[in-house]
């Protein structure tokens, strides 16, 4: 009887593992079809593969069903992916803050664009949240900002103490902050924010777990060892080639 306990353990576990993995194909299966997608315009596709949309999107664990904030989306690079992943089921909130609407009111014009084309607009909505007080229209799964955590810095309406909190508090119990940013030299904290639009992933960290996060994971897929930090990222010698940064935070369940 024990043998037979212990064979039927095993094959459940087995069972479990091949069901898993079977499970984690699945998504990424519906990642790159979001990529492929058709309705994604080709200048777009000409950035993959720097940006690597595919690895990024997994790393996030982002599925089909996923109510998910594009915080500061730009042009909606991500934002039209974000939809085709978490399908009609799933909801994107493109967050353009409403400073940034104050600043420059056609901030949120791309994504209105986006939010409005029959292939993106049953699942996507452009949201005006203030910085100073964010909240999301409804407990989501993940907050994604991709390349803007420098610029929180520079912007003087942004407390990103408070804006992390916020977050936490707009999540769901076991829900993900995903940060890609540019990186800094070790060390700098966030003291080139202004001069070379980067930040120092250690400082990053230290300001989201105090939020109350824990730190799930650190994705490497996105370095550049040949990026000397010190050149502002928009610069022609490193633009879209920076050592970037790739930090999953999760909300404690």
């Amino acid at each position: 009887m024990i043998k037979y306990l212990l064979a039927l353990v095993a094959a459940l576990g087995l069972a479990g593992a091949v069901f898993a993995a079977d499970a984690q194909a699945q998504v990424y299966a519906g990642i790159q079809a979001a990529i492929a997608d058709a309705s994604r315009p080709a200048a777009d596709k000409q950035r993959d593969a720097n940006r690597k949309p595919g690895e990024s999107v997994a790393f996030s664990t982002m599925k089909a069903g996923d109510k998910v904030v594009d915080y500061l989306p730009g042009g909606g690079y991500f934002t039209r992916i974000f939809s085709k992943t978490v399908g009609p089921t799933g909801k994107v909130y493109a967050a353009v803050p409403a400073e940034n609407m104050a600043r420059r009111p056609q901030a949120a014009d791309a994504v209105k664009a986006i939010a409005a084309e029959a292939a993106y607009s049953g699942n996507t909505v452009v949201i005006n949240p203030p910085n100073a007080n964010f909240t999301a229209p409804e407990p989501v799964d993940i907050i994604w900002t991709s390349l803007n955590y420098h610029d929180l810095k520079n912007n003087n309406a942004a407390d990103t103490v408070a804006l992390n909190k916020a977050f936490f508090a707009a999540l769901k119990p076991g829900g993900v902050y995903l940060i890609i940013d540019h990186a800094t030299a070790p060390g700098a904290g966030f003291t080139q924010t202004q001069t070379h639009h980067r930040s120092d992933p250690e400082a990053v960290k230290k300001e989201v777990l105090a939020a109350g996060f824990v730190l799930e994971a650190e994705g490497n897929f996105l370095r550049n060892p040949a990026d000397d930090h010190v050149t502002p990222n928009n610069a022609d010698a490193i633009q879209g080639r920076t050592d970037q940064y790739v930090l999953r935070f999760r909300k404690p369940r």
